[in-house]
């Protein structure tokens, strides 16, 4: 039976109180393909009263419960995967194999990860004849965007159950059938109810109805700034605490020792990745100026590699992105280039010449870019790469700072200490150092304008947990 048009609440799937069909649209062909009803005021009212009988009993839970809990869900994700990956890739455009290895597979990571923080995380510390304990905040309000849907369910879920917190989640109505099953496998698992609760919805008629909700503790949110500030807003007179992950516009500094046909190549790459949906994307790329032709020559030929195509064809490397608001910001944002005098290395506007349905993209590189264009200042989100060059590495570390931005950035150099100090002068949450794997155990998080607060392992642990004293718990002899 499918669960599309219900709700998730107090252990049960449930019709919405008034309900308001929305479509689902598959981006690689525009067709809608499925509906969800989008829920109000009163549906986030029952679910939020539901999390808070449950937190009466799983706030005072024991760790070995809740690790179990945590195993249970890792298990049944494990066994829904595939039916996980077809979901994304259909609602957001994730070429199908890329869906079920990274969109999937990161999910599962923070999962595993959050049951290892959990067996030796210390939730009380002694000093002297006092106690310091950290406990759960309380009922959480969850939203969650449509890039990377499963990384930020259990990259919030994950560490709510560890804490033991309840919670309801909004998942992008964009991008939620992924979030209906997600609802299943905690069914599933045996999480008891009213924990776990999924309410469908948009900004206005949920996301404000969570934020400024007097009986949630907590909102953690992902998503655009511009949104970011309207849950903080809505939050501000209940005085709750605000977890945010907004956007970014993250530089790449390639110093002049390094191997810059590897360096530019890879940095297209990182770039492009999920049809350059990611907040953490290096969009920008700082390259000598004695070698910017020579940068953008090899990130032509590398992005020209990229073939898009629908996402359930086997030689898509990049699918479509995931609606016609965000097909069209892209183009005018490559317009915005064209237009103030950047070079078009590569790709342009409109779409590859052989897809005439679905929100394609075609993979773009300006180089000469300014630091003062708009493709230099803001947030694309899409496969476009801005290539600005740079007399000497201050120049480019002053400009790599000179954004309302501050979520990550990247610096490669075969001097792994130059390095090192130009990743200390960052003002982001991550530097990235010659490429390194993804590590589900380091923070995540951004400084400025990308928001506060941290994700992954015991950094997105401890953002759950309010810290209390007791003075006096040890009895004087």
């Amino acid at each position: 039976m499918s669960h599309n048009m219900q709700f998730y609440i107090d252990g049960a799937w449930v019709d919405p109180v008034v309900p308001h069909p929305f479509d689902v649209v598959d981006p690689s062909n525009e067709d809608v393909f499925a509906q969800i009803s989008l829920g109000s005021k009163a549906d986030a009212d029952k679910a939020v009263a539901a999390a808070k009988r449950a937190f009466n009993s799983y706030g005072f839970t024991e760790v070995e419960e809740r690790l179990d809990i945590l195993y249970r869900v890792i298990e049944v994700y494990k066994k829904r995967s595939s039916d996980l990956a077809l979901a994304v890739s259909r609602e957001m455009g994730a070429p199908r194999q890329f869906a079920l290895d990274s969109q999937v597979g990161v999910g599962l990571a923070h999962l595993q990860k959050m049951a290892e923080v959990l067996k030796t995380f210390q939730f009380r510390q002694t000093k002297g004849s006092s106690i310091v304990v950290k406990e759960p905040i309380g009922v959480v309000g969850l939203i969650t965007p449509w890039n990377w849907p499963l990384n930020q369910i259990t990259c919030k879920v994950g560490p709510a159950l560890a804490a033991g917190c309840t919670m309801v989640l909004k998942p992008s109505e964009i991008a939620p059938l992924d979030a209906i099953i997600f609802a299943e496998i905690i069914d599933e698992a045996g999480v008891p109810k009213g924990v776990f609760n999924l309410v469908n919805g948009d900004g206005p008629g949920v996301g404000q109805a969570l934020s400024s909700h007097p009986d949630i503790d907590m909102m953690s949110f992902t998503g655009s700034t511009r949104a970011g500030i309207l849950v903080a807003k809505a939050a501000a007179d209940t005085v709750k605490r605000v977890h945010q992950e907004l956007g970014g516009k993250s530089a790449n500094i390639l110093f002049p020792d390094v191997d810059l046909e590897r360096a530019v190549t890879k940095g297209v790459a990182g770039c492009f990745g999920n049809s350059g949906q990611s907040c953490n994307a290096p969009t920008r790329m700082f390259v000598p100026r004695e070698r910017h032709d020579e940068a953008a020559g090899y990130a032509k030929v590398a992005a020209e590699k990229f073939t898009v195509g629908p996402a359930d064809a086997a030689s898509s490397k990049l699918g479509p992105v995931v609606s016609q608001v965000q097909f069209d910001k892209i183009q005018d944002l490559i317009q915005s280039g064209i237009a103030e005098g950047a070079t078009l290395v590569t790709g342009g506007p409109g779409r590859p010449a052989e897809l005439n349905r679905g929100y394609y993209v075609r993979p773009t590189v300006f180089a000469d870019v300014r630091h003062d264009m708009r493709i230099a200042r803001e947030e694309i989100f899409g496969p476009v790469l801005s290539i600005l060059p740079y007399d000497d590495v201050e120049e480019a570390i002053g400009l790599a700072n000179d954004t309302v931005y501050g979520l990550a950035a990247y610096i490669q150099s075969k001097d792994i200490e130059k390095a090192r100090k130009a990743a200390a002068r960052m003002r982001v949450g991550n530097v990235h150092i010659n490429y390194p794997a993804w590590d589900a155990g380091m923070p995540f998080g951004g400084y400025k304008q990308s928001g506060n607060g941290r994700e992954y392992a015991e950094y997105g642990l401890e953002d759950f947990l309010e810290i209390k004293g007791i003075a006096g718990y040890e009895a004087a002899e």
